[in-house]
């Protein structure tokens, strides 16, 4: 069914508006992780364009998934209500502050790390804007997509520290907190939703949960907690990296399903249905 009281699921974004909360995020993440770090040289540098990359990619998709391309301008014009606009504002000091911390410029290191916060930020209030999709206007949805994008940054930061070999024993535990806090505000989040979304995208969440848990969750802490008493220096890049991955593919499987397979609205809210020649 594609219009009536029932549920039906949206058609305005697909997988490249899905895009850019994956990759966009996933990249803000890497930044603000970078600046957490402690890395320095060519490795900051490495870690800035790679987050910087990814939040490119997720603005192209968002750009191909507009109607009328060159109208993307226009999203610049209401930043005063719209997060969208916010978002691109956001991003365009975000890539000036991430050269200017690879150029070596004193203090940008920050300025990007709390710019793309704010961007991922951005991301999360953009989607609680859609009223009309229970899986959306959940006022949880802003820190968990902000936890999640953080998680995922993290993910990917130690998905490639066997390249760098930058890593502390509290950058460690800070991934886990990241992942840890990710399945906390998902497991409060999906239980806010029980009756309020449809059967569909309560199914398709309680999938997307599952593999949370696992691939997501339990994996990392699992090989962290494996790195905590380990070694062997190899073997905690290699578990290290394993952890990453798994938080990261877990953090963008999270957001297409949030994105695209749950995004039913609510329907038409009529108590009661008209019907021809009866008073109601």
């Amino acid at each position: 069914m594609s219009f009536g009281p029932s549920p039906w699921r949206q058609a305005h974004w697909d997988a490249r508006a899905a895009g850019n909360f994956i990759c966009g995020g996933a990249g803000a993440g890497s930044i603000v992780f970078a600046g957490l770090s402690g890395a320095d040289d060519a490795t900051l540098t490495s870690l800035i364009l790679t987050g910087l990359a990814l939040v490119a990619v997720g603005l192209t998709c968002v750009w191909l998934e507009i109607g009328r391309p060159l109208r993307a301008v226009n999203v610049f014009i209401n930043p005063r209500t719209s997060w969208m606009s916010r978002e691109a504002f956001t991003a365009t000091l975000l890539f000036p502050a991430g050269l200017a911390t690879v150029a070596g410029a004193p203090g940008w290191r920050w300025a990007a790390a709390a710019l793309a916060l704010a961007f991922v930020y951005c991301q999360g209030r953009m989607l609680q804007a859609a009223k009309g999709i229970p899986a959306w206007r959940e006022p949880l949805i802003t820190p968990l997509i902000v936890a999640s994008g953080l998680a995922e940054g993290a993910g990917l930061f130690f998905f490639t520290s066997p390249l760098h070999g930058v890593g502390t024993r509290l950058s460690l535990a800070i991934f886990a907190a990241l992942v840890l806090g990710r399945a906390v505000l998902w497991l409060v989040y999906r239980g806010r939703l029980s009756g309020v979304a449809a059967p569909e995208a309560r199914a398709a969440l309680d999938r997307t949960g599952r593999v949370l848990s696992v691939v997501g969750t339990l994996i990392p802490l699992g090989l962290l907690a494996v790195i905590a008493v380990a070694t062997v220096q190899q073997a905690i890049g290699l578990f290290a990296a394993i952890a990453g991955l798994a938080a990261a593919l877990a953090g963008a499987h999270l957001k297409y399903t949030i994105l695209i397979r749950a995004a039913f609205n609510q329907g038409f809210a009529l108590a009661q249905l008209p019907v021809r020649g009866r008073q109601p």
